[in-house]
């Protein structure tokens, strides 16, 4: 499994990273595991979770997540070969349990997150701290439209460059980076940290995939220019483009199981519409829908790192295997002339 620095650091991450969502909902700890050692064994070293984990968020499975890969952790006795990553999550009214709805990306909760994090991840230190969406108004999770209606009172980026940077001082975390953010949000804090000598962002977790491929329209460019690492989000949009869902419209899984408006931007006709050419193309040429677009993302310059969910070891299989298809010239058309024709129905 190739191996890279992220952004500026000095992390060598693998191109596939495991996700961990489904982790105390969909999975219990010993399927949990299992996943795990698999990862593992395929030379799979970035790990990535939240603090909100699993998906959906509920008051009595929070944190699970964290829990899991923590006792996971601690029986392997390998957290020295892990590069962990964990996101601290922004403000949010539908999530009272956290910090009691309270919760934004200043001092005081930044520093409860971490330490509760560390505490479940049973580890002295965080890899890769992560902002798991802005503290300010910023349309994302399938909304595209930007409204100064819609705008907030909300921390500024610099206060949370000084809270990060205390955590980074006291040895808790080592580096930091965003998630779900924009090109200006990107911008700002390279700029705040450069002026401010704090610390530089060296990586964005955004959504990326063949629905959703807004990413190149600039922020491909800021990341190359700025050396920051795109961590790329729902390859599969949320399994939709496994094929499975058009297959069966019935069959278990996230889109059958949950219902949030997060999802509801990969059930669009459009995104149906795409999603059965891909489908098709993919069969075509000897490929399952999911290799296909996993092929995809491990093959773009931009994406330092895809990160990929399983609940089935078959599914984690199939996954990790896709790294080594690679896409002809003419696939590799006929998916733009997909994508030319169908553009981007998930944003």
């Amino acid at each position: 499994m190739k191996k890279i620095p992220l952004g500026t650091s000095k992390m060598f991450v693998s191109k596939i990273g495991l996700g961990t969502m489904t982790f105390g909902d969909q999975n219990n700890e010993e399927e949990a595991f299992r996943l795990l050692d698999y990862a593992v064994e395929r030379d799979i070293n970035f790990i990535d979770t939240a603090e909100m984990y699993p998906v959906m968020p509920q008051a009595k499975t929070q944190g699970l997540s964290e829990i899991i890969i923590g006792n996971w952790m601690q029986s392997r006795g390998n957290r020295d070969k892990i590069v962990l990553a964990t996101k601290i999550a922004g403000p949010s009214r539908s999530m009272p349990w956290i910090r009691d709805g309270k919760n934004d990306l200043d001092e005081k909760n930044i520093r409860l997150a971490v330490e509760s994090s560390l505490k479940r991840l049973k580890t002295d230190y965080i890899d890769l701290y992560q902002l798991h969406w802005p503290s300010r108004n910023v349309p994302f999770f399938g909304k595209n439209v930007f409204n100064p209606k819609n705008d907030r009172p909300c921390i500024p980026i610099e206060e949370t460059l000084v809270a990060l940077d205390k955590m980074i001082s006291e040895g808790k975390i080592r580096h930091i980076g965003i998630s779900n953010e924009s090109a200006w949000g990107l911008m700002e804090y390279i700029k705040l940290s450069e002026m401010r000598g704090l610390p530089r962002i060296v990586s964005i977790q955004n959504a990326y995939n063949l629905t959703d491929r807004h990413f190149e329209i600039g922020m491909d460019e800021v990341c190359f220019r700025e050396n920051v690492g795109l961590i790329a989000y729902s390859p599969l949009a949320f399994g939709q483009l496994s094929g499975k869902y058009i297959d069966n419209p019935k069959t278990r899984g996230r889109m059958t199981l949950f219902t949030s408006d997060w999802m509801m931007h990969y059930r669009r006709p459009a995104v149906l519409d795409a999603t059965r050419r891909y489908v098709e193309l993919a069969r075509d040429n000897g490929m399952t829908p999911a290799q296909l677009s996993l092929a995809w993302c491990y093959s773009r310059w931009f994406i330092d790192a895809t990160v990929i969910g399983a609940t089935q070891m078959s599914h984690l299989q199939e996954n990790i295997d896709a790294i080594d298809i690679s896409l002809s010239d003419e696939i590799v058309d006929h998916i733009n002339g997909i994508h030319a024709s169908i553009t981007n129905p998930a944003l």
